[in-house]
């Protein structure tokens, strides 16, 4: 499923919230960049940051690290685009 991204972009807060990175002082969305809204699952309501993502990546999704999934630190959460907003990522499930 989808790109693996080990060291993925920056995740910023839906609405303006924070970032992955908590000590940015601006940690909002950046001008000039693409955004993808994760929609469910452990990173609901965040924006990935896939600016300079291929189509074929986009068309994909992506599985994600995170520690806050089915399977803890170590974990996976896999995102792909819905068929009728592609610019939300809907959820599919954690991986090991």
């Amino acid at each position: 499923m989808g790109v693996s991204r080990g060291g993925f972009g920056p995740l910023a807060g839906g609405g303006g919230g924070g970032a992955a990175d908590h000590e940015d002082p601006d940690p909002g969305p950046r001008t000039g960049h693409s955004y993808r809204e994760l929609c469910a699952g452990p990173l609901d309501g965040l924006l990935l940051d896939v600016t300079g993502w291929t189509d074929q990546e986009l068309a994909e999704g992506a599985t994600l690290p995170t520690e806050i999934g089915a399977y803890g630190p170590g974990g996976r959460t896999l995102y792909g685009p819905r068929a009728d907003d592609p610019r939300r990522w809907d959820w599919q499930g954690d991986s090991r």
